[in-house]
């Protein structure tokens, strides 16, 4: 019995998705509380974009909606996704810089949120500073940003195969 992503539905897909994206946030909750890693603001962005993937995923598999909405979905999941890419390849790239080109380290976030005005705070979330640029956690050579980096594409290319999936 030979089981391929081909295979599965869109609905199933959503499904996928959503159990990945649950699996990763219960892994950051686990890093934070247990292995005592903080995280910095482009890291929280990505947990935010997660949550937004893993929001549409559930409620799209739950819904199991029709053709054009079941779109609607996959093109949202995808948007989100290629944001999550984004931020993670800053973070990659903020992190393969040499010492003297990183960033200086900025106050922590709710200082930014309870003093600058609101433009600061997404600058803050979207572009990092110094804190992103440090690296506390490797598996197999890659930061938690590589990882996020290869899990938002593989969410990505699920979420395009749902679109596909949604028009046959």
């Amino acid at each position: 019995m030979s089981y391929s992503i081909a295979r599965f539905s869109s609905r199933q897909i959503n499904l996928v998705i959503f159990l990945i994206v649950g699996s990763l946030l219960g892994y950051a909750a686990y890093s934070m509380k247990i292995l005592g890693l903080e995280p910095c603001t482009l890291c929280i962005t990505q947990q935010f974009f997660y949550c937004l993937i893993g929001i549409s995923s559930f409620v799209s598999f739950l819904q199991n909606p029709g053709v054009t909405i079941s779109r609607v979905y996959s093109l949202l999941i995808s948007l989100f996704a290629i944001a999550g890419i984004w931020i993670s390849g800053r973070q990659i790239w903020l992190q393969g810089l040499p010492e003297d080109e990183v960033p200086l380290c900025g106050p922590p976030l709710e200082y930014i949120i309870d003093v600058f005005p609101f433009a600061d705070v997404l600058n803050a979330l979207f572009m990092g500073d110094g804190n992103c640029a440090e690296i506390p956690w490797q598996f197999l050579g890659l930061s938690m940003a590589g990882w996020s980096f290869i899990w938002f594409l593989v969410i990505f290319f699920l979420s395009v195969i749902s679109l596909i999936k949604s028009r046959a």
